[in-house]
Parts: C-alpha cells; structure tokens; sequence
C-alpha cells in the first residue's frame, strides 16, 4: 500500500508540526474536515501496514503523535519512495462506479485499465467489487457486446448510488478534477452553481455544511444532466404537499430558474435532496417545520434519563442541538435516502454501551416518522448525545453496568428490572434478559441480578421477584458494601420534601423535586424505594367495574375470557390481545405469581388502547398448568414498559399478604375488594 499525494504532504505536516489542528490543516491546504480526515484514515492504515503506531484526534482536533514515530523511520526516504498515484482497492470501484454514472461513451474493460492504470486481471477483480456494491442499492451491473458495462434498475435507486459514490471521490486526492473530465462539468459550471446555492443559504437562513457546499454543485449537475440525458425518476413515495409547502422547494424553483422543462417529480427530488442536507447553522428552527419533532425530541431524553439515570444539563441548547441534525434526518429517513458511513467502528470502540441505550430511548422519533430509524442515523445521535455528556462531564464507560436476568414471564421482568433502576441509579442498567438471551448477551456488564443462580464470571447477586422495603434496603447494603466497602448515605426526596413543606412555602413543587434530585444524584449516592407518582394505583386500575365474581369456570381460557370481558366493553383493550394472552398462557407458567393467583397479559402492541387492569374472582378454582389452581385472575393491559409498574408492586405484596388474599377470595362484595386494594396505596 502507497499513499497518494494529499495523504503524503499531510502526513509530513503533521510528523513537523504535531500542534497543528484540523480546522489549521483545512484552512492551509484548503481542504475539507471529510478530506482531511480520509487522508488520516488513510495514513493510519498505511502505519498499520508498517506495524507503526498510528496518529490520533482529540476531540478538540488536535492531532497525537507517538513520540517514537520519527524515530522508527526516516521520513525524507518514506516520502521519496512508492507510486504516489497509486490508488486503494475502494477507490478504484468507486472511481469505476462514477464512470458508470456519468460518461456518455461506451465503456470497456479497455476503459477501466486505462484510467486506473492497473492490468486486466486487477480490473476484473474490481468488477466484481462494484456488482456487489450496485445489488446493494436494488441495482443490476451486466455487460453487453452492444452497450458496454453499464448499470441498470429503477432511476431514484441510481440517484442514491450516484450521491454516495460523488462524496467518496470528492475526498480522494485530486477528486474534484477526476469528477469534472469524468462527467464533462466545467468551473464556471461549478462557480455558478456556487452562487445559486448561497442564495438559497440566504433565503432560507441556514449555512449547509462545508462537505455539503462542496459537493451539492456536482450532485446538483450530474441529477441535472441525466434528467437531459432522459433518466427522469419515475413518481414514488414523495408525499407532495409535505415537500411542496417547505422553503426547500422554492430554493429549488430558484436553483433550476435557467432550466427549462424540469418535471414536478424531478423539482421534487431536488427538493428533497435539499431537505436532507446538514446544515451547522439555522435560523428559526421552529415547531412550525415539523409538527410534533420537539416534543419527540424532548421525550426521547426524558427516556434516555431514565434508562441511564444521568440528567442532561442545558436541555433546551441539546434539543436545539438535536433539531439541527434531525430536520435533514426527518426526510432521509422517511424517504429511506440514508447514507451509509463508517462510524460503527467508532461506536463499537468508543460508544458501544451509550449506543445501546440511545435505540432504546429512540421510540417516540418512531411514531413521529411512521419508520423504524437506520443504525447509521441512531449512530449520529450517539456521537450527539455522547458529546453532550462529555461536556458535562459524564462518561458511562466508568459507571458500573447491570443486566437482570430473569425467566418468570415480561411483566415480572419488567418489574424487577424497574425497581433495581431504582434501587441502583449509580448503576447503568442495561437490560431485562432471558435465560437463552442472557447466553448470547453481545455486550460488556459488571453485574448480573437474578431470581435464579446464572453461570457467569461477573459479580452475581441472587435477588427475590418481588423486593419489599426491608428487603431493598438490605439488598443495596449488600451490593455497595460488596463492591465499594461501604454503604452510601441513603437520602429520599420525599422526605426532604416533607421536611421543606414544614418551614417553606413552595412554589413549584415538581421542578423543586427535580432539582433536588439531579443535586443528590451528582454523586450518585441516592436512590429512591418510590415510584413515580403519576403512574395509577391498584385500585385506580381495578375498579368495582372491572371487577367480576364467579362460581366457577369450566377451562383456563374460558376464565381469561370472563376477566377480559369489562376491558373489552370499555374498549381498552381487544379480542385480539384475549387471544393472545390464551396463546401465551399455553407456553408461559410464570403468568402465576402466588397462591391462587395468575396475571395474564400480552404484548402492548397485540390489541391495548389504554392502560387498564380487570379482576375475576372465583368461588371454585380452575386448573392451570396441573400444577395450580387458581382462584384470582388479574389482567393487565400496559401500554408501555413502566406506567403499571405502581399497580404491579402493590398487587405483589397484597398476593403475599395471605390474610388479605385469603380475604378478596372469600369478599362478599366489589366494595370489599376495593378496600383491601386501597390499604396498599401508601407511598412505598
């Protein structure tokens, strides 16, 4: 391997200059912050090749260079030798792939050997590269004695091959030129294409991206010539009053002002491949452009705070942080033009837990979008999130990272999984996993939980389903004192709160809490035994309506049926989530969660409309598994992860209470019933 001339000089400058930064490096050499960092990825492939030790960033752009690198090789000799023109493997299919793309002649092998200056078996070879990098865009590459090598299929899949294949020249050394010969663009084609698009900066008071004003002029001339050419995309998926509304598509009018005879799907296209360009800088980044995205924005951290149990300072610069990047990802993703990139390295390295937990908190950008989101678009938020905890100096690398395990059915999972988040929140909870799933676990933990001894080589801690008070406290003693050597003071908000109330009048309640929260939690030494106060009790869900007595029932099926028939009146919930409980119930025997009771329940998205719970009692109980006889059947219906989760608890304790169960077994009444449910809604 040889490095090409731009990586050469690069190279040279920083080996003399190790101080000098990228923003130092672009300015001097007039490149680009893509450019500059291809041509590193480049110089760090070639010292690998060299078993040489390779030249890092900081996050500040400022370059590390180990101290005996010069030493290992005299860079005078380094630089004089080797083909300076010499070019990668990837670059060469790429540079074919533009051929393909943008001349108008008949191409052949001939063609190829010639402009990359390799022999007939290298092209060959390289052929085959680009066959199975067109497949991956839904394309076909063939060869006729008629046509010559060409690329064939839908026109927009082109379009997208087209765009990424002009980045990845761009960058190159010597790109620009290779593009402009290759595709017949002259400069004055380009300085004017210049002009238009800081117009449209103007107009629609944004500043694109340095990478992206560099090669919009390109994309912007190649789309236009193959329109010329005849190449005209077929009408898709656009929705045109979305497009056509935006300031976009009168940046497009002016764009295309000297064109003539542009179809209304081609000003669309433009239009969108506007949309999904970054931009650094934006005025007026308002609700009014995306109905809904700040408020999916703002939801999307509130769930990533609770995953990680980390409070994000500055929320309001972060969201306008993430609305910059989320405008441009909004269309690329509802349109399915997501580029790939090569970040998933760094993720791997670098981000790899942080990632995890930035798809888990991701949901409500899904139902704002209709789609689920790429990993290379969830990749861009990672880095932005990672970067904002990083200013505030938080870094989830060093926190201590958990996983339950356990294999007692969703909902008892979830519980577990939410009361030690709780329980812990100096510790970063991964996941709730099966037994088989927790086998195949792909990521790095510290600490496993479960109900059941597991065989792991990590710190384990046999824990109970269902945690009471006492039990929470002497668990957490457990674990600090095992793994720190003492015991962190243990601080309530609500108790201070009460103590607050007695000699202050308070004014915002909440945001008081919240405060006093994210201030105790610096240290991470508070944990909370509470839930969330706006999460239903027991009674609230079950309710002298959803209540139902009988004798006795012939079949386990037909008691689910009984149970679910006041949800289904009330239409929280659907046949189809009955009859998934009745499937579930045939595989899963942890439905059952103490003498004489039974939870049946289902997933969220097999028919629930509204956080509800129902009751069936019987006199005679029915057999379930051979194992049991039941006598309470609850159904819970739970829209999410953690709103049933208050219900739940207290459900767990009164099915331990053997008077208080005994007692709604024999209740002569639903007001009874009630009553014994109420006892168990005392803060915990």
């Amino acid at each position: 391997m040889q490095l090409d001339g731009r990586s050469r000089y690069l190279l040279k400058e920083v080996m003399t200059n190790p101080n000098i930064s990228s923003k130092e490096l672009e300015k001097k050499y007039q490149l680009s912050r893509r450019q500059i960092g291809y041509s590193i990825e480049k110089i760090n492939g070639w010292l690998k090749s060299r078993n040489l030790p390779e030249i890092d960033r900081t996050n500040k752009g400022y370059f590390l260079v180990d101290k005996g690198l010069k030493s290992k090789f005299r860079l005078d000799e380094e630089w004089e030798c080797g083909n300076v023109n010499e070019l990668s493997k990837i670059e060469r299919v790429n540079i074919i792939l533009l051929m393909l793309l943008c001349c108008d002649e008949l191409l052949s092998l001939i063609h190829f050997t010639s402009e990359l200056k390799v022999s007939k078996n290298t092209a060959l070879d390289d052929l085959k590269r680009v066959k199975n990098i067109v497949s991956e865009y839904g394309l076909e590459f063939r060869y006729s004695r008629k046509f010559g090598y060409l690329i064939e299929g839908k026109e927009l899949n082109i379009r997208k091959l087209l765009v990424s294949t002009i980045d990845k020249v761009i960058k190159m050394d010597e790109g620009k030129e290779r593009i402009k010969r290759m595709a017949c663009i002259t400069d004055e084609e380009i300085a004017e294409f210049q002009k238009k698009i800081e117009r449209v900066e103007k107009r629609l008071n944004l500043k694109f991206t340095d990478e992206k004003v560099i090669l919009m002029p390109y994309i912007l001339l190649l789309i236009l010539k193959r329109i010329k050419q005849g190449n005209q995309i077929d009408s898709f998926y656009i929705h045109y009053e979305e497009i056509s509304d935006t300031k976009e598509y009168l940046a497009t009018e002016e764009i295309l002002h000297d064109f003539k005879d542009v179809p209304e799907e081609e000003r669309l296209f433009i239009t969108l491949y506007l949309l999904t360009t970054n931009v650094y800088w934006s005025e007026g980044l308002t609700q009014e452009i995306i109905p809904d995205l700040v408020q999916a924005l703002d939801e999307m951290l509130v769930l990533f705070e609770k995953n990680t149990c980390i409070f994000l300072k500055d929320r309001e610069q972060l969201i306008q942080k993430l609305l910059l990047h989320m405008k441009p990802a909004y269309y690329r993703i509802k349109y399915r033009l997501t580029e790939a990139n090569n970040m998933h390295e760094v993720v791997n390295k670098d981000f790899k837990e942080l990632h995890h937990l930035v798809k888990k908190s991701i949901q409500p950008l899904v139902h704002l979008i209709g789609c689920d989101i790429p990993e290379n678009e969830i990749i861009y938020f990672t880095m932005l999130i990672g970067g904002w905890m990083i200013r505030q100096g938080e870094n989830i690398g060093k926190r201590m990272k958990a996983v339950v395990v356990c294999p007692k059915g969703v909902s008892v999972s979830r519980y577990m999984f939410s009361t030690l988040r709780n329980l812990f929140p100096e510790f970063i909870f991964l996941d709730s996993l099966s037994i088989r799933e927790f086998q195949q676990y792909p990521m790095d933990y510290d600490i496993v939980f479960s109900p059941v001894f597991v065989e792991t080589k990590k710190k384990f801690f046999y824990v109970n389903s269902f945690l009471g008070h006492d039990e929470k406290k002497r668990l957490r003693k457990q674990v600090m004192h095992e793994l720190y050597g003492y015991v962190p003071n243990e601080l309530n908000i609500e108790d201070m709160m009460e103590i607050i109330q007695k000699y202050c009048v308070i004014k915002d309640k909440k945001n008081l809490s919240k405060q006093l929260m994210e201030y105790i939690r610096q240290d991470h030494s508070y944990f909370d035994y509470g839930w969330n106060n706006r999460n239903p009790n027991l009674y609230e869900l079950i309710t002298p309506s959803t209540i139902t007595f009988r004798h006795s029932v012939h079949s386990w099926e037909e008691a689910i049926r009984l149970a679910s028939q006041p949800l289904l009146k009330s239409k929280h919930i659907t046949h189809q989530y009955v009859e998934s409980m009745i499937q579930r119930c045939h595989s899963d025997p942890y439905i059952v969660i103490g003498p004489n009771t039974a939870i049946p329940h289902a997933a969220p998205e097999e028919g629930v409309n509204e956080l509800s719970m129902s009751m069936l009692r019987l006199r005679k109980g029915v057999s379930f598994a051979t194992d049991y006889t039941i006598q309470l059947i609850i159904i819970i219906a739970a829209l999410d992860k953690d709103q049933h989760l208050r219900a739940l608890m207290q459900l767990m304790k009164l099915v331990r209470n053997d008077r208080d169960r005994e007692q709604i077994i024999h209740a002569q009444s639903v007001q009874e019933i009630q009553a014994i449910m109420e006892k168990y809604a005392v803060d915990e």
